[in-house]
């Protein structure tokens, strides 16, 4: 955990210079960043602590299969192309350990589910990729964040750049509510109190007048899935100049990453945070991609907003996990 928390702290460190380069100061308690509501199974096993990602042996390696939704395990049998009712560890990896790595990634982005490759990503911290014309840099205070995400990573960023002194709006379709509310009310909580919120369908017609007053949307889904809501980076820079775009995806917005589905804790495993244990990695903790995204979206945010950068700013999970297991690099 040495270079997690190396690679932590000097997130910290770039959100306070940020926020004060701003006029403000960060309080969210840091020693709340990692928390969620009691873990279902304790770290440093196979199996995820909310039992629902496990790490697999391959042929030729080793990968992180995640089966949090119904249709991800409904669809095991198509993927694996076997009759199958058991989804847990050992079932698993006895149809697993004589196919390769490539194989069981091609089928699972085919299929939609989320599968990361252990180590896979290229360390890459929040990068702007799509730029608008840029403007004069605005104090945090004077800030309008639409949080339209869901789950951890975005939520958190939201609620961080509300604990520095941001006024944010969360977004939530009722017809999509966040499972994080059931799943996890505590943490649900801490992470969506601090922010305005408003039920309202989240497509392009609907929101339109809350983009035209905001400066900053954070997404936390693929380029396909915002398309079909009418957001795309082409309607955005045409339409809303203004907001810097804080697009949180699994693999990144770009192609072939933009395709595939991920979540915390396959993201973290395709990043590189896991531990060895004779030879056969074990998860670090809870689902780990999820609040170092939501950290560094947070602290790059507000530096390209005190640079007056306006934009698309990619915030890929696994790439910014791969940084923080490989260590932290402040000037990257």
């Amino acid at each position: 955990m040495t270079s997690l928390a190396a690679a932590i702290d000097a997130l910290w460190r770039r959100l306070d210079a940020a926020a004060e380069a701003l006029g403000a100061g960060c309080r969210w308690p840091r020693d709340m960043l990692l928390e969620r509501d009691r873990p279902l199974a304790p770290v440093g096993e196979r199996t995820s602590p909310n039992g629902y990602c496990h790490l697999l042996p391959a042929a030729d390696g080793w990968f992180a299969l995640n089966l949090a939704r119904e249709d991800d395990r409904a669809a095991v049998p198509a993927w694996l192309e076997a009759k199958l009712a058991d989804t847990r560890l050992p079932a698993l990896q006895a149809l697993t350990h004589d196919r390769t790595i490539d194989s069981l990634r091609d089928r699972a982005m085919l299929l939609d589910i989320p599968l990361g490759v252990i180590a896979e990503a290229q360390p890459n911290l929040p990068r702007r990729i799509e730029r608008y014309p840029d403007a004069r840099e605005r104090p945090v205070s004077g800030l309008k964040v639409l949080d339209l995400s869901s789950l951890w990573a975005g939520p958190l960023c939201g609620a961080l750049l509300a604990h520095c002194g941001a006024d944010v709006l969360r977004v939530e379709d009722p017809r999509r509510p966040d499972p994080t509310a059931r799943a996890a009310p505590k943490h649900w909580g801490r992470i969506q109190e601090c922010k305005r919120h408003l039920d309202r369908p989240v497509n392009i017609d609907a929101i339109a007048p809350l983009l035209g007053v905001s400066d900053v949307m954070i997404t936390s889904a693929r380029p396909a899935a915002l398309a079909r809501l009418g957001l795309t980076p082409s309607i955005v820079r045409n339409c809303y100049p203004q907001l810097l775009w804080v697009a949180i995806t699994a693999h990144g917005w770009e192609l072939p990453g933009g395709m595939r589905v991920g979540f915390g804790d396959d993201a973290a495993a395709a990043g590189g945070v896991v531990a060895w244990d004779d030879g056969k990695p074990v998860f670090l903790g809870d689902a780990l991609a999820d609040p170092l995204t939501g950290l560094a979206a947070a602290a790059v945010a507000l530096e390209e907003l005190g640079r007056g950068s306006r934009g698309l700013l990619d915030c890929a999970m696994a790439p910014i996990a791969a940084w923080a297991a490989r260590g932290a690099d402040d000037e990257q």
